[in-house]
């Protein structure tokens, strides 16, 4: 059931307010003045706030830039029997869902207050469903080298600076990648990702620069790249080493100068991009060979994170296997599969060329084969399976 604070300072106001809210079948709580109602914000959750501007002690503005600091999520319907234009406009500007003059048009304001609801429910599912995107891109490891791999990406977060990431396929470059983004002060735009490895070397420039319509057979429409889609936020080039020269040299050219021209295009479009690139390739050797740019690759090294094999870090993996048991339950609706001690122990004893990935399918596999505890002897035989 929704929850309604009213605050206004007329008994008579707050009284009929209710009646007619309760009929609706929500939830109502009163405050006569601005520090109540600020109090019972701060203790309690509410779906929606209809609010009187003038209020003795606090006024409703106030109230409403106060909750805004505390990133209350709780959507503010500004109510004045002293209502204008500037002061909707003011209200509005500091947040306000909607704004009122009294007495208020009752059909408008049930509206508005179901508007305002959905709003609310909105954003609780948002951030709900953020958390769950965040927990299934957590970084999972309390070896040192993992514990100097987190402080590493807590330092480079906060900045803009290029980072290349180095590991071994299914190590978990890409993880390291997004948390370096949710933690940045680009985490509310979009991070855009490139697997440059599997895109064909003649589509990679309209992939990441995007083209005009009728710029080569089979444009028949225009096309926005992945820079120009990252543009306030972060772009991840993985598996950079595969990239072709030409695109390198487009690339090059937006670290050098953050500005894009789209194919067929004689226009610069200027991006803001936070660049993060990542291979699982000897960029050294690949310079020697002739197949990486130099210059492109001190551009991106600007930091150099590496990302350890899971076979020099095998102490995580009982903290890795209950991190995909608890993903397996979440993601299929069932409980969480029990694992014993010595199965997570035989599992420390294998190699794991194929890394994080590797242990996670094995660890899937475990569960749809297993009945009830997962054994050694269950590892001992579906491992290589």
């Amino acid at each position: 059931m929704p929850r309604i604070l009213i605050v206004d300072d007329e008994k008579s106001i707050r009284d009929a307010l209710r009646d007619i809210l309760l009929h609706e079948k929500y939830s109502i709580d009163e405050a006569k003045d601005g520090e109540e109602a600020y109090e019972k914000l701060l203790n309690n959750d509410y779906d929606v706030v209809l609010c009187d501007v003038k209020l003795p002690k606090m006024d409703g503005i106030e109230l409403l830039s106060k909750m805004l600091e505390q990133q209350k999520d709780v959507q503010f319907i500004m109510i004045s029997a002293h209502a204008n234009l500037e002061m909707a406009m003011q209200a509005a500007k500091k947040g306000a869902f909607d704004f009122f003059q009294k007495p208020p048009d009752l059909n408008k304001l049930l509206i508005s207050i179901r508007n305002a609801t959905d709003k609310s429910n909105l954003v609780q599912e948002t951030k709900l469903l953020r958390k769950k995107v965040d927990r299934s891109y957590e970084i999972i490891g309390e070896t040192p080298a993992m514990l100097r791999l987190k402080e590493d990406i807590a330092k480079v977060a906060s900045t803009d600076a290029r980072v290349l990431i180095l590991g071994p396929n299914g190590a978990g470059k890409e993880l390291v990648a997004r948390s370096i983004h949710r933690l940045s002060n680009r985490a509310n735009m979009r991070f855009v990702e490139v697997n440059c490895a599997a895109i064909p070397s003649e589509l990679i420039e309209s992939q990441l620069f995007g083209h005009e319509k009728g710029s080569f057979t089979g444009a028949f429409k225009q096309h926005i790249g992945k820079f120009e889609q990252a543009d306030g936020g972060t772009i991840f080039l993985d598996e950079i080493g595969d990239m072709s020269l030409s695109a390198q040299a487009k690339v090059l050219r937006v670290l050098e100068e953050q500005k894009i021209s789209r194919i067929g295009s004689d226009k610069d479009i200027k991006v803001n991009v936070r660049v993060l690139a990542a291979t699982n390739k000897n960029l050294q050797e690949e310079i020697k060979k002739g197949n990486f740019r130099e210059d492109l690759y001190h551009r991106l090294a600007v930091i150099v994170l590496r990302v350890p094999a899971l076979d020099e870090r095998k102490e995580d993996i009982p903290l890795l296997v209950d991190k995909f048991l608890q993903d397996f339950a979440e993601q299929n609706g069932r409980p969480v599969y029990k694992i014993t001690p010595e199965a997570k122990e035989k599992l420390k004893e294998y190699s794991w060329p194929g890394n994080i990935r590797e242990l996670r399918n094995v660890v899937e596999r475990l569960i749809i084969m297993c009945d009830g505890e997962i054994t050694v002897k269950d590892v001992e035989r579906y491992r290589n399976h």
